[in-house]
């Protein structure tokens, strides 16, 4: 391997707590590129572990969220220090909590399928997005009650229960999926390895599914002295496996660093209930809480 990809592997747990902060701040789109012949072996040995496994099976009949979780009001934000607020979890709750919450809520495909799942209460959903208040910028809560929303799940868009907070200055609410994922099926394939290389790194995080199911963007990470992160997508009829690499690295000394990217994959056709891979670990990508920039 070239001395600097060494470096950037043995940084790379270090240095993604920073990454992550700065993808966050405003982050580059680029198109999916070209990766050596060999890599593609991987993808292919990821595809055929999970397709017809019980593993695929699992997940095509569970709740897998692929969108945010957390759906902010219309026109958020007013301004920077609410969007500080956000970032930094800071809200002043003054609207009384609902209690005797339903035990269950149900997830509805629309394919007409529906799953009946725990409801997550009041209390936990609110602390799932915020960290306390102050004398800080902060967000107002005048309102909590129980509705609905849509989002992109492993088996199409879907509707949900949410929890709905009415925030001090906006028109519709912030939005709280009120289920939690099922649990995640056992992957039929290990790991490439502890340590990503150019030529195959992990995909970080899942950014979100197109509208239309035919493209995907996610977040993979490359150094500062090359021309960037691309990944590869593989498509079967069960699967897509995405294999994220680094793209013209330098072969001289490099800055320690770790840059998140987001790249966006076209599909042939929908995603569909097709399992979402990534290459390197063998598992589904996670999505993760989208930018606030």
């Amino acid at each position: 391997m070239r001395h600097p990809s060494a470096h950037l592997a043995r940084t790379l747990a270090l240095l993604l707590p920073l990454a992550l902060l700065a993808a966050g701040c405003g982050s580059e789109r680029a198109d999916t590129g070209s990766r050596p012949a060999g890599t593609g072996d991987r993808a292919r040995e990821v595809a055929a572990a999970w397709d017809g496994s019980r593993a695929a099976e699992v997940w095509r009949a569970g709740y897998y969220p692929l969108a945010d979780v957390v759906q902010l009001p219309e026109h958020a934000f007013r301004n920077d220090d609410d969007k500080r607020a956000y970032s930094a979890g800071s809200f002043v709750l003054k609207a009384e909590l609902p209690s005797g919450t339903p035990e269950k809520g149900k997830v509805e495909w629309e394919s007409g399928s529906s799953l009946s799942l725990p409801l997550m209460d009041a209390r936990e959903a609110y602390d799932s997005v915020a960290a306390g208040g102050g004398d800080g910028p902060h967000l107002t809560v005048t309102a909590v009650r129980l509705g609905g929303t849509t989002l992109v799940t492993s088996r199409g868009p879907a509707t949900v229960p949410a929890w709905l907070f009415t925030l001090d200055g906006y028109d519709t609410p912030l939005k709280r999926v009120a289920l939690k994922p099922s649990a995640l099926p056992g992957s039929p394939i290990e790991a490439v390895g502890e340590v990503p290389t150019d030529d195959l790194m992990q995909v970080e995080r899942l950014v979100e599914v197109s509208g239309d199911g035919r493209s995907v963007t996610v977040l993979a990470g490359h150094g500062a002295c090359d021309d960037g992160a691309a990944v590869d997508v593989l498509e079967t009829s069960g699967s897509v496996v995405l294999s994220a690499s680094v793209v013209g690295a330098s072969d001289g000394d490099c800055t320690a660093q770790l840059v998140l990217q987001e790249v966006t994959g076209e599909l042939k056709r929908k995603l569909g209930d097709r399992v979402l891979l990534d290459a390197f670990t063998g598992a589904p990508v996670a999505p993760r809480r989208v930018p606030t920039t």
